[in-house]
């Protein structure tokens, strides 16, 4: 820790807020909110705390950190959530890891107008706001901000009289009219000026239309924005959150567990997976996908459309690492492979491993059973059977491998499955994008006349060789001329298309 850094953790304040962790080149990395900075920024370095290794990563790489206080742990949750969209931070993607975030979705303009809440924003025309990362954290805090901005919950079939929660004070009763539509609609607006972070407006114009009705004797509305005040003034003492989560930045201990099943000298920060995809032998092509401590790196994926034909998998698999191994200076290596496949994959893989001359653990995982396929040449990397045990694994020898079958509710094996899984992803759409190139040219490529960049112009402007057959010749003219779209129209009559003048 650099002493600019423990000069900043010394003046930490006591106040809630949103800390910015921030690297050597002044990137942001990681944010956070806090009920207490002092307290919670701390907690980062205090060695004596058992971290998981994706927590430890973040820690060495943080040279500076800068945080923003507000009033509340209200306003922390809020800016939190507006500042991680504003930065996206790289370590936040932790948080978002094989969940959907929530949002809060507002129908401001219906003529029931409803909040409530989503994992899928629509085109509905309703107002989303977020998305937030803790859904249990977002549903308190809109319940606290209820009692201060009452709202409608009711879904579907609006009731023909008010409900219970009118009479708790907590739904406008727009039913009975107890609630005239532009004034719920004003306290709407309050509520998404809080959401979005602008606390200290909401406050000054309720004190400020409190004051005017005061003034013109209204003494019944002036007590209710009193009232209204005072409770959007107490929820800076209302607990959201606290500091329980402290460093739980990883919810799995995938690496970690990873590292001690395989007896691996460090955490794999670098894992690559593979995959096959084609049909029926055609169009068949590979994916290579990276995670660095644990999260996806997209800008390092990497596709390989195959040079041998037909349906062989094997073949495929050695074809691809070969292939990879390359560009072992401009990629560098992974500290694990993970193949998709069991036991013949897993072969053919370190077979072109072996002959590159390279030494890096590589390990299977089959779709059937999930087990984990590891080679017995690597056998002097694997834990001990009592480790196994102690992560309630299942362990036997098939041959020359040893399969290892972990619960699926196993850290592990959810890691393995979201690198496994984003590869056959990434295949499959490579895949799609080959076989699509390849039907669009066996039908336009034959018509003469009709080049690349003109089959470009068609694919742009109607989107799909289906789209092409069914524009009219008119259409067609417009985008390539009268001459090409005749030809085109033509083509597409005897194939049995259905363009015409």
């Amino acid at each position: 820790m650099n002493e600019r850094l423990q000069k900043k953790l010394r003046d930490l304040p006591t106040a809630p807020g949103v800390y910015f962790h921030k690297d050597k080149q002044g990137h942001i990395i990681y944010i956070g909110k806090a009920a207490v900075l002092r307290n919670r920024v701390r907690q980062y370095f205090q060695k004596s705390r058992q971290r998981d290794p994706k927590t430890d990563i973040l820690i060495a790489e943080i040279a500076d950190t800068d945080w923003i206080t507000v009033d509340s742990e209200l306003d922390a949750l809020f800016l939190e959530a507006e500042m991680v969209r504003r930065y996206m931070p790289r370590y936040n993607i932790l948080l978002r890891d094989d969940k959907s975030s929530l949002y809060v979705r507002i129908t401001y303009d219906s003529d029931h107008p409803t909040v409530s809440f989503t994992r899928r924003p629509l085109d509905d025309h309703a107002r989303y706001f977020g998305p937030y990362f803790n859904g249990w954290e977002v549903k308190r805090a809109l319940r606290s901000l209820r009692r201060v901005f009452p709202y409608s919950t009711h879904m579907g079939i609006i009731p023909k009289r008010v409900c219970l929660q009118y009479h708790l004070g907590l739904c406008p009763g727009l039913e009975e009219d107890k609630t005239s539509l532009s004034d719920y609609r004003a306290n709407l607006r309050q509520l998404i000026a809080y959401i979005q972070g602008n606390r200290q407006k909401v406050l000054a114009k309720i004190e400020k239309d409190m004051q005017r009705a005061a003034e013109r004797q209204q003494f019944e509305q002036a007590a209710q924005l009193r009232d209204q005040y005072y409770s959007l003034k107490a929820l800076s003492k209302q607990i959201i959150f606290s500091d329980k989560e402290f460093l739980d930045i990883s919810k799995d201990r995938g690496l970690q567990g990873l590292t001690e099943l395989l007896g691996l000298d460090h955490v794999p920060h670098r894992i690559e997976g593979y995959d096959i995809s084609h049909m029926q032998g055609s169009d068949t092509v590979a994916s290579m996908v990276v995670f660095t401590n644990g999260i996806p790196d997209k800008a390092a994926y990497r596709k390989f459309k195959m040079r041998i034909p037909g349906n062989n998998d094997f073949a495929h698999m050695n074809e691809v690492i070969r292939r990879r191994l390359r560009h072992q200076k401009q990629w560098g290596l992974p500290d694990l492979f993970l193949i998709d496949g069991g036991k013949g994959q897993l072969t053919a893989a370190i077979a072109a491993r072996d002959a590159a001359g390279v030494q890096r653990p590589m390990i299977g995982l089959a779709k059937r059973e999930e087990e984990i396929v590891v080679h017995m040449s690597q056998s002097d990397v694997l834990v001990a059977d009592s480790a196994l045990q102690m992560q309630n694994a299942l362990s036997h020898d098939n041959s020359d491998f040893r399969l290892i079958l972990l619960p699926k509710s196993s850290d592990i094996v959810k890691l393995l499955q979201r690198v496994r899984d984003e590869s056959h992803r990434f295949a499959v759409s490579y895949h799609t994008v080959l076989k699509t190139k390849r039907q669009t040219a066996s039908q336009l490529d034959t018509i003469p006349g009709i080049g690349p960049a003109t089959r470009r112009k068609l694919l742009k402007s109607f989107g799909s060789t289906r789209g092409i057959k069914q524009a009219t010749g008119a259409e067609l003219a417009a985008v390539i001329g009268i001459k090409k779209a005749k030809a085109i129209s033509h083509e597409f009559h005897q194939l049995g298309g259905h363009s015409g003048q």
